[in-house]
């Protein structure tokens, strides 16, 4: 009799924010531990769309610390993976919109489950500044675990 395949990987959407960390915390609770993890940062020049780790300083105009800025997050993400109980490794990816770059690399890494954390925004917040836990649960076919902050 064979084994059964290992599932995908977790794909992580890690930005650095405390909801993000604790979304990594929450997945390590809820999830058998030694699972491969990949947990990503997404960043465009300008709108960098990640919170920087603490002490770093960059240009949002230069590409080059953008992208470096972005990886290191990425790495602090991929930390509190390992932390949780993960096999994690980090990746930082320069596409727009975030939501479809989520998406996109979790069906390129065949992911068993996405996790992210929700911001909570509702109304008309929501229709001007959109989702991005939202846009990936509505576009993507993978699984997707949302967690909220706490009360």
């Amino acid at each position: 009799m064979t084994a059964a395949p290992e599932p995908g990987p977790v794909v992580f959407a890690y930005d650095g924010s405390e909801l993000a960390k604790l979304a990594i915390e929450d997945a390590g609770q809820q999830l058998a531990p030694g699972r491969d993890a990949l947990v990503l940062t997404v960043w465009q020049p300008f709108n960098i769309g990640f919170v920087a780790t603490t002490g770093l300083n960059f240009d949002a105009a230069q590409v080059s610390e953008v992208k470096r800025a972005a990886e290191q997050c990425a790495e602090e993400g991929a930390s509190l993976a390992e932390a949780a109980g993960f096999r994690a490794r980090p990746l930082a990816l320069e596409k727009a919109p975030i939501w479809k770059a989520i998406a996109t690399c979790a069906d390129e890494h065949d992911a068993s489950l996405i996790v992210l954390g929700s911001h909570g925004r509702s109304g008309i917040s929501d229709v001007l500044v959109g989702s991005v836990a939202a846009a990936v649960a509505s576009h993507s076919r993978r699984s997707v675990l949302i967690v909220h902050r706490g009360s």
